[in-house]
Formats: C-alpha cells, sequence, structure tokens
C-alpha cells in the first residue's frame, strides 16, 4: 500500500461511516452552513499560533490561502501583505469572507469561487489551514500548493485533528468508533512520495475555539450539549448512553456542566520553500 493508498483509506473510510450513520456530508453545503461561526474579527490581536504564520508572510507577498472560509487566517494576513486571494468553493463561506472584508475595510482580498484543483490562483505565499483532513487527492493538492507559490507553501493542522476531539462522545452516542480522518501520520508520507521535504514546526498554542453557546447547567442540558457536538440528537438510544456516562463526559465548575471528552489538539506547521517536488 503507498502512502497515497492509506490516505484515501482514512478519507473512504469517514465518508463511508458519514453515509451509514445517515450523517451530513463534508461538502459546500456542510461549510455554508456553519460559514457564520468561522467569521472572526480580522484586526484583532494575533494569538501566537496565528503569529507564527504571519511571521512567514512577507509585505510584498501575495498570499493564497486555500479553502480560506470565512478568512479567519487569511484576513488578518491581508493586513501584512500585499494582496491575498482566498480560494473557496464554499458559498457561504465566500460570502462571509467578502461581508468580513468589507466591513473590516480590507481592500486587497479577493475571492475565487472555486476548489483548489479547479483555481487559478497563484502567488509567493499559499498556506492552507484545516482542509487536508478532507482531501481525498492529497497528492494533487500538495503538489498543486508547492507549483503555485513562487516562494513558500504552508500546511496548518492539528494533532488529533479537530474531527477527532469529540471521538470518545461520539462513541458512546452512536454506539462505534469514529473513523479517524487522515493527519500528519498519512500526510507526511504522501508529502514525501510527492518529493517535499517539508519542515514540521510545533506552535506555540493549544486548540481553542468559542463556544456555539453557554456550558449548560442541567443534566438534560449537558445531555443535549453532547448529543448536538456529534449530531446525534436523533439517534436512537443516544440520549440515554451520554446520560448514563454524564459523569465521564462532564466536569461540574461551579454550577456549569464543561465537557470532559475532548483531548488538548497540538498545533502543526508543514512548510516548505517551493520548487523542491518531483517533477510529474
Amino acid at each position: 500500500m503507498t502512502a497515497l493508498d492509506a490516505y484515501q483509506a482514512r478519507i473512504d473510510a469517514v465518508n463511508a461511516q458519514r453515509r451509514d450513520l445517515a450523517l451530513v456530508a463534508n461538502d459546500s453545503d456542510r461549510w455554508s452552513k456553519w460559514a457564520e461561526a468561522f467569521r472572526f474579527n480580522p484586526r484583532r490581536e494575533l494569538d501566537a499560533n496565528e503569529a507564527a504564520i504571519a511571521a512567514l508572510v512577507r509585505p510584498d507577498d501575495h498570499v493564497v490561502d486555500v479553502g480560506g472560509g470565512a478568512g479567519r487566517v487569511g484576513l488578518p494576513l491581508a493586513l501584512r501583505c500585499r494582496a491575498l486571494t482566498n480560494a473557496e468553493p464554499s458559498p457561504g463561506m465566500g460570502d462571509e469572507f467578502l461581508a468580513s472584508a468589507r466591513e473590516a475595510g480590507i481592500t486587497n482580498a479577493t475571492l475565487e469561487r472555486a476548489s483548489w484543483l479547479d483555481a487559478e490562483a497563484e502567488g509567493d505565499f499559499v498556506l492552507s489551514v484545516d482542509v487536508v483532513y478532507f482531501v481525498r487527492e492529497i497528492d494533487e493538492f500538495v503538489l498543486k500548493l508547492d507549483r503555485s507559490a513562487s516562494r513558500r507553501a504552508a500546511i496548518w493542522i492539528w494533532s488529533p485533528t479537530p474531527p477527532a476531539r469529540n471521538a470518545r462522545l461520539f462513541e458512546i452516542a452512536h454506539g462505534v468508533p469514529l473513523e479517524r480522518a487522515p493527519d500528519h501520520r498519512e500526510l507526511l508520507p504522501v508529502m514525501w512520495e510527492a518529493g517535499l521535504l517539508p519542515e514540521v514546526r510545533l506552535l506555540p498554542e493549544p486548540f481553542t475555539w468559542p463556544e456555539r453557546a453557554e456550558f449548560p447547567t442541567t443534566e438534560e442540558d449537558a445531555v443535549a450539549f453532547g448529543l448536538d457536538d456529534v449530531e446525534a440528537g436523533d439517534v436512537a438510544g443516544a440520549a440515554g448512553r451520554v446520560a448514563a456516562d454524564l459523569g465521564e463526559l462532564f466536569s461540574r465548575d461551579g454550577g456549569e456542566w464543561r465537557p470532559n471528552w475532548r483531548p488538548p489538539l497540538q498545533g502543526l506547521l508543514i512548510t516548505w520553500e517551493t520548487g523542491g517536488a518531483d517533477a510529474r
């Protein structure tokens, strides 16, 4: 089995499980539905991880943000470079990106409504954040990152991946183990097979994300909170299974029930000077 075979087997297993459990597919419609939650203030103070990415950007760069969504990472970079292009296929994400740029007074950011393999954008620095977990054609994806960046390319991922941070809750609610999306264990061998020898840097801060709502204050609300996190609200028996394991899944902090099942995620910045891949 090649590295690409192993990567694609992980993607196929995830997609097959989502079909078998009648979960929403990982496609543009799903990301459009969640687009507003991925919109952050472009003029916020960067955290240490974002600052590490920004340190790779030069003032005269044209930056390409591959699958940049609503501009959570890309728009702050637009304030630090000559131009930024977001190659983003999700209609909802693209709309939020344009609205966020407009409201922040950012005039050097443009949107190409296309998936990366169909996009025409090229730049000095090409970046992809939290995208590769869902990409089956990963060999073509990384080789295009290399070809499209005149100076440097980078991929920012997490270990374990954000889709995997609910693995324990998913297993309890759905009654089956969560199929793991590919991570650095599958990605790096694909890159090596493609002739890329990237540097892997550990980012300084663990994963954080704003909660969609306040933490629950009752057992009933805690169960509903957990079911919502793993798309199990309509799954037969899921509420009872989650309720039976509330002591494992939550910690009590004052009057709040706080999630216990989410492991800390380590950020990985995979970056390389471009032009080193094997000719294909």
